[in-house]
């Protein structure tokens, strides 16, 4: 397999699993229902995502440091509505 064709694999893996999040973010934004979401595999998602941040950030691998800043967002905002409205 060609270097090109596993970094387009990785990128469309990148892709898919950042963007996954951005519907559960609306769904909670638009219903304030936060009920089924466990509270303890958000924090732990989040803080999952946080250290490989910093983990790309330490090896210097912009596609590592991109989708897990983007996918941060979405997940910690899922947890602030998760705290606010329970």
């Amino acid at each position: 397999m060609s270097p090109a064709t596993i970094e387009l694999i990785g990128a469309v893996a990148a892709t898919i699993t950042t963007l996954c999040w951005i519907p559960q973010a609306i769904k909670v934004l638009r219903t304030r229902e936060t009920a089924a979401i466990s509270l303890t595999m958000y924090c732990m998602l989040a803080v999952g995502i946080a250290l490989w941040l910093i983990y790309g950030f330490l090896i210097g691998s912009w596609p590592l440091i991109g989708a897990n800043a983007v996918t941060l967002m979405p997940v910690l905002a899922i947890l602030a509505m998760k705290l606010r409205f329970g």
